[in-house]
């Protein structure tokens, strides 16, 4: 009877704390890590929504880059921070399933944070600089079968969305382009911009104005359906790739073991940025679709993408040090 009570008191001790955890929160600014460099995509991102969520947490929040091996630097610097909500991390696609897939040393993988929103999906579009005579996805796989080796694709680093999406290609359409990574999107984008690389998959957030100022040529996107957006660019599955639907999603994250109570502030938080019409403006500008979903959602959607990440990564045999 005494050992009953004794578990009870326990549990309800440990109730109070997390809520006077929560109930605290935020008592200084809260750090918004991005693993990629600024001007990339999640940064883009980040920045759209700082200055809103600061505003409902009654705290500034600080977009600190940490970039590096395909993410994995700063997702590490988050799950070393304090469990207390005042760091958090913008993760993606690249950064929560592709790297911890590929970096045999990342030491972590999507389960290892504490899920607390999803934030956008954005379509990737693959485009062309205009020097490359392709118009489309089939004029560009029979150049490149005629030149073997000679054209090539950036991406935003070894094991990023982008990365992953180029080897696709190349094995779906069983041509040779050669690996061109770059310090993040915005290095890769600049280079194809320039001429220094022929292809490069990256998400409308980045390429859409370019696409439409006819700097560079949109082929195809690679969303189930054509974007609203660019409803004059075919999707892969239209340009004949099987099974080629990927998106660049973006996240809120926290250490583990974040307090619900605390992630769900939050989530709250995200929330009301995403209902501001200067943030849906900004979304609809780089061409990103407001997808807001509680933690246990994420969590779930998180635990379903990693398996089906797993299958892409081992299919095209991608991995690093």
């Amino acid at each position: 009877m005494k050992r009953n009570i004794l578990f009870v008191l326990v549990i309800l001790v440990a109730q109070l704390l997390v809520f006077q955890s929560a109930k605290a929160f935020a008592d200084r600014p809260i750090k918004l890590v991005v693993p990629s460099p600024p001007g990339s995509p999640p940064d883009m991102i980040a920045r759209i929504l700082s200055d809103k969520m600061a505003a409902n947490l009654g705290q500034p929040v600080i977009v600190d880059n940490r970039q590096g091996a395909g993410g994995t630097i700063g997702a590490k610097s988050v799950l070393a921070a304090e469990p207390d909500g005042h760091t958090l991390m913008v993760g993606t696609t690249s950064n929560l399933l592709i790297a911890p897939l590929v970096y045999k040393n990342a030491g972590y993988d999507a389960g290892t944070f504490a899920p607390i929103a999803r934030v956008s999906d954005s379509p990737e579009v693959l485009a062309v600089h205009p020097s490359v005579s392709a118009r489309s996805v089939s004029e560009l796989i029979a150049l490149a079968k005629t030149r073997p080796g000679m054209l090539n694709y950036a991406s935003a680093g070894i094991g990023t969305l982008p990365h992953i999406e180029g080897e696709l290609l190349k094995s779906r359409s069983g041509i040779d382009i050669r690996h061109v990574p770059y310090r993040g999107g915005g290095q890769a984008l600049t280079g194809l911009i320039a001429g220094e690389v022929d292809v490069l998959f990256s998400t409308l957030t980045q390429m859409l104005p370019y696409v439409r100022e006819g700097r560079l040529r949109g082929l195809a996107v690679t969303s189930e359906t054509r974007s609203a957006l660019a409803p004059d660019i075919p999707t892969m599955l239209e340009s004949g790739i099987d099974r080629f639907v990927t998106a660049s999603v973006t996240f809120i994250v926290a250490p583990a073991p974040t307090p619900l109570a605390i992630r769900q502030r939050v989530n709250e938080a995200v929330a009301e940025a995403l209902t501001s019409p200067e943030v849906q403006q900004a979304f609809l500008r780089i061409g990103a679709e407001a997808r807001l979903a509680s933690p246990q959602e994420v969590a779930s959607f998180l635990i379903q993408e990693q398996q089906r990440w797993s299958r892409i990564i081992e299919a095209t045999r991608i991995s690093a040090d």
